[in-house]
């Protein structure tokens, strides 16, 4: 499967080091009209959405909002990066599953085979806690375009390994749901950035 980064990605992959005391807002800015006529620009912020996890349980918004959470898009089936992508997703996971301030949600980009049931049994074989990672599962075309939302690409490719082609980052959200950090989920070395900076919005959360 060919890696997708789009420009965004690829933009903001080094935007900052560990030593950094605050952490970016990535995507442009929303202008916001209030009642007085004033404009007020806004950190951009994941949209509204409503999906399942692996336990047939709502996730939306509210359910991740307060909370730091790490973003992918994936498919059970798929050939290429998306195995590495989970292990380094669950390298972080094992990192940080004891902090109650953190979760992982992990998108099905093939909804039809990655049933609920399908997502379940993989839960379970990572040994993960389903209400620390959930593997969200809805409509096709919304998980779609929600990956849009985030910066990323999920499409179907005939001549794409598994039919489907995707971004392999991992997104880094803070507990207003706006993007930080943006990280290449096959690379070793930069997810050990995305595990150096998760302390760093942690510890802005805490003032």
């Amino acid at each position: 499967m060919k890696r997708i980064l789009p420009f965004f990605f690829v933009s903001f992959l080094l935007a900052c080091s560990q030593e950094a005391k605050q952490l970016p807002y990535l995507g442009h800015p929303v202008t916001e009209t209030l009642a007085s006529g004033e404009t007020v620009e806004k950190h951009y912020e994941i949209p509204d959405f409503e999906l399942l996890n692996q336990d047939s349980l709502v996730v939306n918004n509210q359910t991740l909002g307060g909370k730091i959470y790490i973003a992918d898009f994936i498919f059970l089936q798929c050939p290429t990066i998306c195995p590495k992508m989970n292990a380094e997703m669950k390298r972080v996971y094992d990192a940080f599953h004891e902090n109650e301030n953190v979760v992982f949600v992990s998108h099905t980009i093939d909804p039809k085979n990655d049933s609920i049931p399908a997502l379940k049994a993989y839960s379970e074989s990572l040994g993960v806690d389903g209400a620390k990672w959930h593997f969200l599962h809805g409509e096709e075309g919304a998980i779609h375009q929600l990956a849009q939302a985030y910066f990323m690409q999920a499409y179907q490719a005939s001549d794409a390994p598994g039919g489907y082609a995707h971004s392999g980052g991992f997104l880094l959200i803070d507990p207003d749901q706006h993007i930080r950090g943006v990280y290449d989920g096959t690379s070793t070395t930069d997810v050990n950035r995305l595990l150096a900076e998760i302390p760093v919005l942690l510890n802005e959360k805490k003032k």
